[in-house]
């Protein structure tokens, strides 16, 4: 009997000691959760607090993700914005203080020597070389002086707004303020108005085109641009950026492809779409090479084939004085240049250039450049040139 009750005595100890060991068992991560059991409450069966809490967090980003998805599938690259550029009209009183600030030596140099106390010899020829220095010419600044000592002794006084008003009215007869400046972009007989843009590698020729575009389509027009440009590398892609900012569309082809063939391509396309404009840029030609200028001659004979050529404007830089002024006449008996777009004209006190080029082709400056923004171009008013080359 006391064995028997020995033996029940350490099977309950092993027992006790084994259920120990198995109850202070450190659980696996997760096992909680795998082995809770579900309560049973009024014969529903619910899951613990821990485990509904976690089931919750689950089902809330599982009902939150479909509702994002939508809103992401949505999303779609942006549409480049076209621009809306400025109006023609004011550009240059807008970029007034730009030029005045651009011309100020030679205005000041002028207005300094004339009205000091006496105006000998020497005052007249240092007043000759300063227009010389400017770009005027030679035979333009001979005139102006001589303009100038007659009303000085007629006048007989030298007061500042005397001196001013007699050299305005001097350097606007000579700058041409009677001269059609028109830029002819307007349709006629169904037909678009059609501009060329020639000049040399360097002068600004591609942004010009681009440019013009933006001040025909704050007009209100509608503008077809022809990279036939073909030669210099990217031309076509930086015309194509100009284009797409206000709307414009690009008639272009692989390069080295016939300058000429995209040119009637732009004007054909120009027809058909009922643009009111088509500006078409050209190559780069050195005037140097007999060759390519032929080809530019090439160009314009192609399109007019399929509508005259309204206006064919030369861009020059007016920091080249008469290198630039070289380069125009050699354009000018190719094609017959209509007009002529001086850019760079900030930053310089070469502006007599405009008189020069003037004088010697016959053919009136219509557009100037005066700085790297995208409406830096405007129509040429020699009035407000004037000013502001006299403002002090």
């Amino acid at each position: 009997m006391d064995y028997t009750i020995f033996a029940v005595a350490v099977f309950v100890v092993a027992l006790l000691v084994f259920g120990g060991v198995v109850l202070i068992r450190p659980r696996r991560p997760g096992a909680g959760k795998e082995e809770a059991p579900p309560v049973e409450e009024g014969g529903t069966t619910t899951a613990a607090p821990e485990a509904a809490e976690d089931e919750g967090e689950r089902s809330g980003a599982a009902t939150a993700e479909p509702e994002a998805l939508p809103e992401k599938a949505a999303e779609a690259p942006a549409a480049p914005s076209i621009e809306t550029p400025p109006p023609s009209a004011g550009r240059l009183v807008r970029l007034r203080a730009r030029l005045a600030r651009s011309q100020s030596t030679l205005g000041k140099g002028l207005l300094n020597i004339l009205s000091s106390d006496t105006l000998d010899d020497d005052a007249w020829e240092e007043i000759e070389d300063t227009l010389i220095t400017a770009d005027v010419g030679v035979t333009s600044a001979s005139q102006i002086v001589e303009g100038l000592r007659t009303k000085v002794k007629v006048l007989g006084t030298r007061s500042p707004d005397e001196v001013r008003a007699m050299l305005r009215e001097e350097l606007l007869g000579h700058i041409g303020a009677d001269m059609d400046r028109t830029v002819h972009t307007g349709p006629h007989q169904g037909r678009p108005g059609v501009v060329m843009v020639v000049g040399v590698n360097g002068t600004g020729k591609t942004t010009t085109t681009g440019k013009l575009a933006r001040v025909l389509v704050g007009d209100g027009k509608k503008v077809v641009l022809g990279a036939a440009d073909t030669f210099r590398a990217a031309a076509a892609d930086q015309l194509e950026t100009w284009g797409s900012r206000v709307g414009a569309p690009v008639v272009r082809k692989d390069e080295g492809a016939d300058p000429a063939s995209v040119a009637f391509d732009a004007v054909a396309r120009g027809v058909e779409e009922g643009a009111d404009s088509v500006i078409v840029d050209t190559a780069g030609r050195l005037h140097t090479k007999t060759g390519l200028m032929d080809e530019l001659g090439k160009v314009k004979r192609v399109v007019e084939k399929k509508s005259q050529v309204d206006d064919v404007l030369l861009v020059l830089d007016a920091t080249t004085g008469q290198n630039g002024l070289r380069q125009a006449r050699v354009f000018a008996e190719v094609v017959d240049v209509s007009g002529i777009v001086l850019t760079k004209l900030d930053g310089t006190a070469k502006g007599g250039i405009i008189i020069q080029v003037q004088r010697e082709l016959g053919v009136p400056v219509k557009l100037v450049g005066l700085g790297e923004g995208p409406d830096d171009l405007a129509p040429f008013d020699p009035e407000e040139f004037v000013d502001a080359l006299l403002e002090e």
